[in-house]
């Protein structure tokens, strides 16, 4: 006991007087706890005298420390705090994943189909890759070897043709023209003059900002897959030879039909082609001299058969219908 005990034996201070009346306890019954739940050292809890708060507004004097332990709240009920263990419950564990989607979500036995439709494809495009590559590349042992295959793979849908980007790119005009005897509507035989379809059509482009592929590149692929498949005596080499000349005399008879060769009515009978060939003239400014006396090649007559009115010019029923009205 010191002389700053509360207690009736307290000593007093030097130079203080003694109290004359002892301190009342006002300490509740043994056995209660005060409103903030702290005892006495006898047991006897005892209320906290306040007091004032300091400059920083925190109670007593004292500052807030940053070390002081997190304060962890009561739990309700039996409920415990969670230990990091996994629960089974969905509703604690949280969202039910997504629904498995793509090929996932098939069964077996189309999960085997799907993967097998993918092979197939991912085989064609690789096989169809190389091809092209071979016939493109220059010449090398693999492409002597198969050049049979790799042509029948390549032909005619699949032809590539590199000549802007080679060494020497082709600086030649090229015009296609064609004449046809037909019978007009009076029965009479008549040869028509000269067509200039390349010309046609390269007015059909010029000015026009969305040309079509056919304007631009039908009537110029077709008569470089007949050079290709013709000699010099314009007999041609195999099948493709027959075939470039079926595709290149179809597309000529629907051309006059278009222009309406010999008058309305006329049908054509027989179609002669041919080309007219032309070197660029050279810049002003090059040393380099070439002809300008143009190479015409003229090709035979050839007969047109009823498929090729029929798929050139008009229905079968209706060419039918005109010659026997004449």
């Amino acid at each position: 006991m010191d002389a700053y005990d509360k207690g009736s034996n307290a000593r007093p201070a030097p130079d203080e007087p003694a109290a004359a009346v002892p301190v009342p306890d006002s300490s509740p019954p043994e056995g209660h706890e005060t409103s903030d739940g702290h005892e006495t050292a006898d047991g006897h809890g005892t209320p906290d005298s306040p007091e004032p708060p300091d400059s920083q507004g925190s109670p007593g004097g004292h500052k807030p420390s940053s070390e002081a332990p997190a304060r962890i709240p009561q739990q309700h009920g039996d409920q415990q705090p969670y230990d990091g263990r996994q629960y089974r419950d969905t509703a604690l564990a949280g969202p039910p994943l997504p629904p498995p989607a793509g090929i996932a979500a098939l069964s077996l036995p189309y999960q085997i189909a799907a993967a097998l439709a993918l092979a197939v494809v991912a085989v064609a495009a690789c096989v169809h890759v190389g091809m092209v590559f071979l016939h493109v590349a220059p010449s090398n042992t693999v492409s002597k070897q198969h050049g049979q295959a790799i042509d029948e793979w390549i032909y005619p849908e699949f032809e590539q043709n590199w000549k802007l980007f080679a060494p020497n790119p082709l600086q030649q005009n090229i015009a296609v023209q064609v004449r046809a005897d037909v019978r007009a509507a009076d029965g009479e035989i008549r040869t028509t003059r000269w067509y200039d379809l390349s010309a046609l059509d390269g007015a059909a482009i010029d000015g026009n900002l969305l040309p079509s592929h056919t304007q631009q590149n039908e009537l110029r692929r077709a008569w470089d897959f007949f050079v290709a498949t013709h000699d010099n005596a314009n007999r041609p080499n195999g099948l493709r030879g027959s075939l470039s000349e079926e595709y290149l005399r179809r597309i000529v008879v629907l051309r006059l039909d278009r222009e309406q060769a010999g008058g309305r009515g006329a049908v054509v009978q027989q179609v002669q082609v041919r080309s007219r060939t032309s070197n660029v003239p050279p810049p002003k400014w090059s040393q380099e001299q070439v002809s300008d006396k143009p190479i015409v090649r003229v090709l035979p007559w050839w007969p047109v058969s009823e498929a090729d009115r029929a798929a050139g010019t008009r229905p079968a029923e209706s060419t039918g219908t005109e010659a026997s009205a004449r």
